[in-house]
C-alpha cells in the first residue's frame, strides 16, 4: 500500500501586537466570525515591499480604527503556530499551514474614544482591556502557547505605571 506524501505547507509571514493601555492592560479583540468566542490582540500579514514595523502599524490602524501607539520592543525571534487541520483549507486558500510573526510591544498613547472596530474591513466585534494573564486564558487554543511565549518574553518591558512619555 502507497501512502501519499503529505505536502508541508509553508507559514504566512505576519505581525502581532500587544498593544498596552496606561494600566498595563492588554488590547484584545473578540473575532467579527458568529461562532468565535475567542479574543485576539490585532495582527496580520506582512506585505510585499513593506517592514514589519510599518505592517504593525498599518494592522492596528486597519483593525482598530488607529496606530496612535509608540514601539516598546520587538519580540527577538518569530513566533509561529499551526492551525488546526480543520481549518487550513479555509483560512487564505489552504496555501499556509499558520503563521510566523514578529511581535510589537507597543503602548497606547490615544484615548479610548479613538479606538474603532467598525473598520472598512472589521474583523472584530468587541473589544476591551484585560489583564496581561488573561490573554492565553481567553485565546482560541492553537495562540495560547504563542500568547504565554510572548508574556514571558515582554514581561521584563511591562513595568507597574509605564506610562507614556509625553514629551517624546
Amino acid at each position: 500500500m502507497k501512502h501519499k506524501k503529505k505536502q508541508i505547507l509553508p507559514y504566512r509571514n505576519g505581525v502581532g501586537i500587544m498593544l498596552l493601555n496606561p494600566e498595563n492592560k492588554v488590547f484584545v479583540g473578540k473575532r467579527i466570525t458568529p461562532s468565535s468566542k475567542a479574543w485576539q490582540m490585532p495582527q496580520g500579514g506582512i506585505n510585499e515591499g513593506e517592514t514589519p514595523d510599518e505592517a504593525a502599524f498599518r494592522e492596528l490602524e486597519e483593525e482598530i480604527g488607529t496606530n496612535n501607539a509608540k514601539i516598546l520592543a520587538i519580540s527577538q525571534t518569530w513566533h509561529s503556530y499551526d492551525f488546526p487541520p480543520y481549518l487550513i483549507n479555509k483560512v487564505w486558500g489552504g496555501n499556509y499551514r499558520g503563521q510566523r510573526q514578529k511581535w510589537f510591544l507597543m503602548r497606547f498613547s490615544g484615548q479610548d474614544t479613538d479606538i474603532n472596530v467598525a473598520t472598512e474591513q472589521p474583523e472584530f466585534n468587541e473589544w476591551q482591556w484585560i489583564e496581561i494573564k488573561e490573554l492565553p486564558i481567553l485565546a482560541i487554543s492553537f495562540k495560547q502557547k504563542t500568547y504565554q511565549a510572548l508574556i514571558e518574553e515582554f514581561n521584563s518591558f511591562i513595568k507597574p505605571n509605564l506610562l507614556v512619555n509625553e514629551a517624546e
